[in-house]
């Protein structure tokens, strides 16, 4: 991937300057009791930790159950005895990238929790909505977002990305949130799904991030005639009653799962929130492939990377606790137009 199709990611991401990279709970340096459990996991190397993340790590893996309704144990037990709980060592890894990054413990629990536990996972209808890949992947990825949120421009190369990492693997899944303040977010949701109605949702979607700043009426009709749709057909679509009533339907779907901001994304009906990942690319491309391998499917291999890979390396695309990410439940901001007004815009 280019390196041009990550610079407004990271724009996006660390807009406000930088980050705290250290831990927000200071009450956390104690020392841990002598009798605390055997903090040796196989695979994992704490070589590299602090002593006090060492300590934080140690105490949360040795008291956080399994996440496997059927081995009761703490994650370390459950590793050390081998037990049949495939996600017991990707737990461990988790809770360690989670210390590194500075995250306090209640943030890490609150990650550890949204991530692995089973009461956590929606069930979202998908039917009718624009997506790329196979209908029958085993791992689909739903994303609410606006065509006017910098964050959402920003993200959508990812899913690109993940997508092509994962052939026939991977679906992903456009749903329409158009922001209240952002005065083009509706009339850009029409004009994709117009062009969704004759076979270009993806191609008018690029088009549409791709040239953000330029979403009058005009300008959609432009990108209609370059796509080559039927531009009469096009406008009558925006305005239909089916096209307002996808967007509407789209809408009260996110505000039944909580929705905070754009974009807000599902992995296997279980939400992302993008700003506890330490890695974006890769964290999610981690969270793919331990979906996967839970399911008995092998993942597929990662392309050979070429010299200068542009993916961006741990912890370089999202910034630490306190910084331009808020923490539990929030979405990317972006110059304050990524989170919705006091209520989402109603027809």
């Amino acid at each position: 991937m280019a390196l041009l199709r990550w610079s407004p990611l990271l724009l996006a991401l660390l807009g406000s300057g930088g980050g705290c990279h250290g831990s927000s709970d200071r009450s956390e340096s104690k020392p841990a009791p002598s009798a605390a459990p055997d903090p040796s996991v196989p695979g994992i190397e704490l070589g590299q930790l602090t002593p006090r993340e060492r300590r934080e790590w140690t105490a949360q893996v040795s008291t956080l159950l399994a996440p496997c309704a059927e081995t009761p144990v703490p994650i370390t037990q459950c590793i050390q005895e081998n037990r049949p709980c495939k996600a017991c060592f990707p737990a461990a890894q988790f809770l360690l990238k989670q210390v590194q990054a500075g995250r306090s413990k209640q943030e890490r629990e609150e990650a550890y929790t949204a991530r692995f536990d089973a009461k956590k996972v929606r069930t979202l209808v998908t039917d009718g909505s624009p997506e790329l890949g196979p209908p029958d992947a085993p791992v689909t990825i739903v994303e609410w977002a606006d065509f006017e949120c910098p964050a959402c421009r920003a993200f959508y190369p990812v899913v690109d990305d993940l997508v092509k990492r994962f052939p026939g693997q991977v679906r992903a899944v456009y749903k329409f949130y158009p922001l209240s303040s952002h005065p083009h977010g509706e009339i850009s949701a029409r004009a994709a799904n117009a062009a969704f109605k004759q076979g270009k949702f993806w191609e008018m979607h690029h088009l549409l991030f791709d040239n953000q700043d330029r979403l009058e009426q005009s300008d959609l009709e432009r990108y209609a005639k370059k796509l080559e749709l039927d531009v009469a057909k096009f406008r009558a679509d925006m305005g239909s009653d089916d096209t307002i009533g996808r967007i509407e339907k789209d809408k009260k779907q996110a505000d039944g799962v909580g929705l905070q901001g754009t974009p807000t994304v599902f992995i296997n009906g279980r939400e992302v929130d993008l700003g506890k990942l330490t890695d974006l690319y890769g964290d999610l491309e981690e969270w793919i492939k331990l979906d996967l391998e839970l399911a008995g499917i092998k993942p597929a291999p990662a392309p050979a990377k070429p010299g200068g890979s542009a993916v961006p390396a741990a912890g370089s695309a999202v910034p630490a606790a306190g910084s331009a990410i808020p923490a539990a439940g929030s979405a990317i901001p972006a110059a304050g137009s990524a989170a919705p007004s006091s209520g989402p815009a109603k027809k």
